[in-house]
């Protein structure tokens, strides 16, 4: 499927838009002019995460041989990382929430400091599947975002952003705990959210190195962090939508993150770049043999060093500056007498609701101005009118709008939506932009 999507936002000058795509992490955000230098991540130990593998084994093994939902192995598995967390100074909250007739838990760890309105967030899920201990699906990815948050700790780490880190409950069970999380977040705190972060299956034992496609800056970031290693990266495909990430990307939180493989056979190709045989990435997938041994110690280190230099990279941008302009320059095709089509814009960075004189700047080339109407959609949902079939006979629509949209919360994805309503006469989006006074 293909999709627009926004680009980043440029500034006034060159030098700042290349520090804002190495340190914002945000689709659609700049930078402020001089913004500080991204600290090197450190390396994150694999002893330690293979360590923390080793205890999620040792809790399935001693509660049944898993770590589902609803089973007292999770339960362990919440309070072995919740403990890690508390001796290293994390803020932490369990969240309960009940499927199934069970109660599940999310742990949500808050690194103290940063701008409160800029929040990073990673996450994984720690629920394995009741047929297995799950240590790879996906201990790994918990196991490998717990020492990324325990090496901000140890080095003291204060960022720009605000750090938080997520261990969901029955992820398994259809993305049960994510969802939970996110539909008890108010509207002005999910705007608050400039990214977020997903590792499922991380150390498959025949790996691929798969890399999220959604917001273009997270991607970047992983993209040439493996470019730098010399290991050649491919877009996610088979679990695209099926893990956590899907629970943020669907209320339009930036999102990114890295995969193995699981149960797809490695093609040809895919054994000629990365190694290995042409067999299912992970012979384990949701088997009893997703142990220890079910784990490849060069991907399980790639990622996990992979985390931590998105962490870093990303959460070291500045707070969005007055003045700022949030754009998308991807061409949308509006079809002729057809369905409505829309181009989006991220908005992050700004505190409270958007002005009451937003900038609405819209680039629509068409041969007939008069069949399109044409609406500025909020985060929420609300649409503002900007043209209902006006201009008659007159091609494309390039111009200003001025709207109030004090009412609603600025951060968050803005549409511009249009609809040709009548036959004959065709056209697309050249460009949507709005400007935060």
């Amino acid at each position: 499927m293909t999709i627009s999507v926004p680009r980043r936002v440029t500034q006034a000058t060159a030098v700042a838009a290349l520090a804002a795509l190495a340190l914002s992490g945000l689709t659609g955000t700049t930078a402020s002019a001089n913004p500080a230098a991204a600290a090197a991540a450190p390396d994150i130990p694999l002893a330690n995460v293979k360590q923390h593998l080793t205890d999620l084994q040792s809790i399935a093994t001693a509660n049944g041989g898993n770590r589902a939902h609803g089973r007292t192995g999770y339960k362990a598995s919440i309070d072995f990382v919740k403990a890690k967390l508390d001796a290293a100074g994390y803020t932490t909250t369990v969240q309960q929430f009940t499927s199934g007739g069970s109660t599940g838990y999310n742990l949500i760890a808050d690194w103290p400091g940063g701008d409160p309105n800029q929040v990073l967030m990673a996450g994984s899920h720690l629920d394995s599947v009741t047929s297995g201990p799950g240590i790879n699906d996906n201990g790994s990815g918990s196991a490998a975002v717990l020492e990324t948050a325990l090496a901000v700790a140890r080095s003291g780490y204060q960022p720009t952003k605000h750090l938080r880190f997520g261990w969901w409950g029955a992820e398994e069970l259809g993305l049960v705990g994510s969802k939970y999380y996110v539909s008890q977040l108010p509207t002005a705190e999910r705007a608050k959210l400039s990214g977020y972060l997903n590792f499922d299956m991380i150390g498959s034992p025949n790996p691929g190195y798969f890399v999220y496609d959604d917001d273009p800056t997270i991607e970047t970031t992983f993209k040439n962090y493996f470019g730098g290693l010399g290991v050649p990266t491919e877009i996610e495909t088979e679990g695209d939508g099926r893990s956590d990430h899907a629970s943020f990307k669907n209320v339009g939180v930036p999102v990114g993150g890295l995969f193995t493989g699981a149960s797809r056979v490695k093609s040809s190709a895919q054994v000629q770049k990365w190694g290995g045989t042409a067999t299912a990435f992970d012979r384990c997938y949701h088997s009893s043999c997703d142990t220890t041994s079910n784990i490849n110690d060069t991907a399980l280190d790639r990622n996990s060093d992979a985390i931590a230099h998105a962490i870093w990279t990303l959460s070291a941008g500045t707070t969005t500056p007055p003045g700022t302009v949030f754009e998308n320059t991807a061409d949308v095709s509006i079809p002729d007498n057809g369905a409505a089509v829309t181009s989006t814009v991220n908005v992050t960075g700004i505190t409270g609701n958007a002005p009451s004189a937003l900038k609405v700047d819209v680039n629509i080339v068409h041969t007939y101005r008069g069949d399109l109407v044409v609406d500025l959609v909020a985060p929420d949902g609300s649409a503002y009118s900007l043209s209902n079939r006006s201009g008659g006979s007159a091609d494309n629509i390039v111009q200003t709008f001025t709207v109030n949209a004090s009412s609603e919360v600025a951060n968050g994805a803005w549409k511009l939506r249009v609809q040709d309503k009548a036959s004959a006469d065709t056209g697309y989006i050249n460009s949507f932009k709005l400007t935060f006074p």
